[in-house]
C-alpha cells in the first residue's frame, strides 16, 4: 500500500486501537501514515484540578509520539481541542482542512460518522461521533473547494481532493486488513499509552483477542473498515 494516509482520532490512542497494525504494515510496504489527534485527552483520568488536566494532556502527547515512532507514523498533528467539549464548528473544520491540504493524503481514516445507534458507550462516545462528522465535512466539500477557508490559499495550502475515506469502529465493516505480521507492533505501540493502562498483561491479551475477532477464516489478526470513494 504505497499510498499516503491521514488517520484522525478523537483522543490520543484512538487511532492506535483501530489502525496501528495497518499503519505498521503500510510503513513496511513503503507507504506513508500521518496521524491527527483532535482533543488533548485531558479527561482521560479523573482529574479535578486544571493543572492535573494540563499535565495529563502533555503526558498523553508524549505517549502518542512514542507510539507513532513504533508503528512508523511520519508525523503527528495535535489539534488540542478540549477533551469532552468539541463541537463540529468552523474552527475545528478549519484545523482539519488545514492538515488535509498540508499532507495531501490519498486516504483519510476516521471513526464512522454513521455511528448513531447508541447501542454501547465506546463506539458512540460524544467526541468520537462529533470528530467523525467533522472529518467527513472537512474532507467533503471543504478540503477540495476554494470556496471554503480561502484564507488558507494565501498560506499556500491549495485545495486537495481525497480519493477515499475509511471508517473504523464501524458496525458495517466491508473489508479487513491482515495485520498478522504486525499484531505485536500494534500491541507494543498501544502499551506506550501508559497513563491509560492499569494491567499491561490483561491489556495486551484484550488487544490480541480483539484483533482476532476482526480477523477472518484466512486472517488470524485483522483491522476492519468501511470505505467510500470520492469518485
Amino acid at each position: 500500500m504505497k499510498k499516503r494516509f491521514l488517520v484522525i482520532g478523537a483522543h490520543p490512542d484512538d487511532a492506535d486501537f483501530a489502525f496501528a497494525g495497518t499503519a505498521a504494515k503500510i510503513a513496511k510496504e513503503g507507504g506513508e501514515v500521518f496521524l491527527g489527534v483532535v482533543t488533548d485527552g485531558s479527561k482521560g483520568e479523573d482529574v479535578l484540578k486544571q493543572k492535573k488536566g494540563k499535565l495529563l494532556a502533555k503526558k498523553r502527547e508524549e505517549e502518542q509520539k512514542n507510539s507513532a515512532k513504533i508503528t512508523g507514523v511520519r508525523d503527528v498533528y495535535f489539534l488540542r481541542e478540549k477533551d469532552g467539549e468539541i463541537e463540529n464548528d468552523y474552527n475545528l473544520r478549519k484545523k482539519l482542512v488545514r492538515i488535509i491540504r498540508e499532507i495531501k493524503p490519498d486516504i483519510v481514516v476516521s471513526f464512522d460518522p454513521g455511528n448513531f445507534s447508541f447501542e454501547g458507550f465506546y463506539r458512540f462516545h460524544r467526541d468520537h461521533r462529533i470528530s467523525a462528522v467533522a472529518v467527513f465535512d472537512a474532507v467533503y466539500p471543504a478540503a477540495g473547494s476554494s470556496n471554503f477557508f480561502p484564507e488558507l490559499l494565501k498560506e499556500g495550502l491549495n485545495v486537495h481532493n481525497v480519493n477515499e475515506l475509511w471508517f473504523f469502529s464501524t458496525k458495517k465493516s466491508e473489508f479487513t486488513i491482515d495485520i498478522s505480521d504486525t499484531i505485536d507492533v500494534k500491541i507494543k505501540s498501544l502499551l506506550e499509552h501508559k497513563s491509560q493502562i492499569k494491567d499491561t498483561k490483561k491489556f495486551a491479551e484484550k488487544i490480541r483477542e480483539r484483533a482476532k475477532k476482526e480477523g477472518t477464516e484466512k486472517i488470524s489478526y485483522g483491522e476492519s473498515f468501511r470505505k467510500i470513494k470520492m469518485n
